[in-house]
């Protein structure tokens, strides 16, 4: 592929924001507060407005319901159509009620999974209302002790109800099913992995598609099979791109394995999934707990675009040759070629190209918009997940 290719796709690349990664954030043992966090989701939708200003591949903000409910969800979309953005994908939350330690939509308690199940339909009416074409389901359940329910009731439970959640579902919308090996149950989950939500997915329908959350696996899970196995069988729908070390998926996207997603980049452009109308959509699922939010979530998306550079500038041609030939060392040269190119000349080229600043984290520093905002939000109670 040319440069002048490269840069064409790379500039059609698009990249959505969590909501959430805007507010204050931490783990278990402490939420850290920040100056300049958003109060209010208008708040959180202007940051992330900066960002894509500066990055111009961020067009989108996923929001998190309740912590993002507000009365007028089409007046909010409006409000970020005015920011220069849109709302993507709706994500729902069925995890921090006390009604649901139990479990929610596999909850043995009936009442409680029709909570639960009410809430993933009014999420399905939030998407209405915003003109958001994606839900995101995660669920929490699962069981610590052997014995503590019964597996297979529990698989029941939630197949019925992701069926009436899908049946909801308008002819443009679809569900997005993640999957997470552990935590908060450390006995069994009841979407532990990929093959889960692919079984429940193949069942459901068309619209149903899986999503990967990179942080999501056990150590040394080849991640770029699981995105080629769901390309060829077009059940990938969607990313949720972070990284982790040992068992949590908060750290900026890039930072712990960055020939990992330039593997996985590598996939989804052998596969040609990475313009927009192939539907798959790139998100950061992402929570700064000691850096600085605005900037943390900037060099996240810079670290997509570098790891899409480089995969980019795979020579497909003489890796498939080297491929055909079983000529081991050959092939492995020609994605290493690409890996160990420096990229950054060629985004800040097309950066410019396009009116942005060569250096978008310089370009945000520089603008004053931090200082603002810690002037402008001092007052009022900040957004967080409340642990």
């Amino acid at each position: 592929m040319t440069t002048e290719a490269v840069k064409a796709a790379l500039s059609r690349q698009e990249i959505e924001l969590p909501s959430w990664a805007f507010g204050n954030s931490g783990t278990r043992f402490k939420v850290f507060s920040q100056p300049g966090v958003p109060r209010s989701p208008e708040e959180k939708i202007a940051d992330a407005a900066v960002v894509h200003k500066y990055t111009g591949v961020a067009p989108s903000v996923a929001l998190h319901i309740p912590w993002d409910k507000v009365d007028d969800y089409a007046a909010l979309a409006a409000y970020a159509k005015e920011q220069g953005v849109r709302l993507g994908a709706i994500n729902s939350n069925v995890f921090q009620d006390d009604d649901y330690k139990l479990g929610s939509v596999t909850n043995p308690d009936p009442a409680v999974r029709r909570k639960a199940t009410d809430h993933l339909l009014e999420c399905v009416d939030i998407m209405d209302a915003t003109g958001s074409r994606d839900l995101k389901l995660w669920f929490s359940d699962g069981t610590n002790y052997p014995g503590q329910d019964d597996i297979q009731d529990r698989q029941d439970r939630l197949a019925t109800a992701l069926k009436e959640v899908y049946d909801r579902l308008g002819d443009d919308q679809r569900m997005l099913l993640e999957y997470k090996l552990f935590e908060p149950a450390f006995y069994t989950t009841d979407v532990p992995d990929w093959g889960t939500s692919y079984a429940h997915c193949l069942e459901l329908g068309p619209k149903a598609t899986v999503c990967i959350d990179t942080g999501h696996h056990a150590p040394g899970t080849n991640i770029e099979f699981i995105v080629a196995f769901l390309l060829r069988t077009k059940k990938l729908g969607a990313f949720d791109f972070n990284s982790r070390f040992y068992a949590d998926d908060d750290l900026m996207v890039g930072a712990a394995d960055p020939f990992q997603l330039f593997r996985i980049m590598n996939e989804i452009v052998r596969g040609d999934a990475l313009d927009p109308d192939r539907g798959i959509a790139f998100m950061l699922d992402q929570c700064h707990n000691i850096e600085e939010k605005i900037p943390a979530i900037i060099r996240s998306v810079m670290n997509v675009q570098e790891a899409t550079a480089k995969a980019l500038l795979v020579d497909r041609d003489v890796l498939r040759a080297a491929q055909q030939s079983g000529d081991v060392l050959g092939a492995n040269a020609a994605l290493m070629d690409a890996y160990n190119t420096d990229v950054r000349p060629l985004l800040a080229e097309l950066r410019e190209s396009q009116g942005l600043d060569a250096d978008p984290v310089a370009a945000y520093r520089r603008s004053g918009y931090f200082e603002q905002i810690t002037k402008d939000r001092a007052d009022g109670q900040q957004a967080g997940w409340g642990a």
